[in-house]
């Protein structure tokens, strides 16, 4: 196939690229997951209902209380103590997705931007490069002739910007979107009497949305395997069929002189 290359993902960026992915959640696990340790987070929780019953050993007094009282209350605390702990652990695990899907995103951009620049200078479509949904950046992939949306990497990929657009925005279409394709993402009690694959029910709301340690991995799985998946080489000859914005950006730059 003869042809001229117009993006190239070298074998040195792909290495750096599936590297930082894989360092950012060691990391992550290393430095502030690790502090969440189930074990570590009952250990406080019951340290909480012990001082409680500590700095409240004053007031007892065995002719008017029976104790019961006290004991109640130290182990609301003790949950309390808990709930705080377990929010704050599912919180960061959001937060580490969020980490490494924008850190995907941005690299992906960037990528797009510093192959194109190689022959091509105009302004416009750099900066639709960096406007444009996802959506519009994996039709200019499939462009390529990958067949991206049809992948298992893609699936994990679709769900993980749900995740993390419903951990930024709480309700909105991403929760309604989550909960039609991906609702096991969101820990409902109630899933089944809401049943949220149903268009005309209400889904459960953003305070359900819980990812585990497994769905980290495999979400940094999915990135690093999206890596490795880009083609080496795509041809001019290769792209038939550029979506309508890569175009319209182009022929913009076009009339304002800003080519290469």
């Amino acid at each position: 196939m003869s042809g001229y290359v117009l993006f190239q993902m070298y074998s040195g960026r792909r290495a750096e690229l599936i590297a930082k992915n894989e360092f950012y959640l060691h990391q992550a696990r290393k430095r502030l997951l690790s502090q969440f340790e189930e074990a570590d987070i009952r250990k406080e929780a019951n340290e909480a209902g012990e001082q409680f019953l500590v700095e409240h050993e004053r007031y007892f007094n065995p002719d008017v209380h029976d104790g019961s009282e006290f004991q109640e209350r130290a182990y609301d605390a003790l949950v309390e103590r808990y709930e705080l702990l377990t929010e704050m652990r599912d919180n960061v695990r959001l937060s580490t997705v969020a980490g490494l899907f924008h850190e995907w995103e941005k690299n992906l951009r960037q990528w797009l931007v510093d192959e194109i620049l190689h022959w091509y200078s105009g302004k416009n479509l750099h900066s639709e490069i960096w406007k444009k949904p996802l959506t519009d950046l994996f039709a200019l992939l499939e462009s390529f002739g990958w067949d991206l949306r049809a992948s298992e990497t893609f699936q994990a990929l679709d769900a993980c910007g749900l995740v993390v657009n419903v951990y930024k925005h709480g309700n909105g279409r991403s929760l309604h979107n989550l909960a039609n394709r991906y609702p096991r993402f969101l820990n409902d009690p109630f899933g089944d009497v809401r049943a949220p694959t149903e268009e005309s029910r209400c889904p459960p709301g953003w305070e359900y949305l819980k990812v585990t340690d497994q769905d980290l991995d495999a979400f940094s799985k999915a990135i690093s395997a999206f890596w490795r998946d880009v083609p080496e080489n795509v041809l001019n000859t290769q792209i038939e069929d550029p979506p309508d914005w890569f175009m319209k950006a182009y022929e913009k730059d076009q009339v304002v002189g800003e080519t290469a």
